[in-house]
């Protein structure tokens, strides 16, 4: 455990963070599997306005610093591209 109170502060800061930044991801992930069972349900229009929702979440995730504003972009273009062909 730690020693200084700098230490320790920071400690409880990781844990903080740690907690937050986790709950953003498991919401990408949530949003992302709501996305793929609307592609894979046939719901275009359901599926392009979740992806919408989807997108708004990745770039404030990626804005936060949880995830690299790269992959927040690949993985918007992925999904992008999957509900693209489902609506066609």
């Amino acid at each position: 455990m730690a020693n200084h109170k700098s230490s320790l502060k920071r400690a409880k800061q990781d844990i903080v963070r740690n907690t937050r930044n986790k709950s953003r991801k498991t919401a990408l992930k949530t949003i992302t599997k709501k996305v793929d069972a609307l592609v894979a349900d046939g719901a275009a229009e359901d599926a392009k306005t979740t992806l919408l929702a989807a997108q708004k979440l990745f770039d404030q995730t990626a804005a936060k610093g949880t995830i690299h504003k790269k992959t927040a972009s690949r993985k918007i273009s992925r999904l992008t591209r999957r509900v693209n062909a489902a609506a066609k």
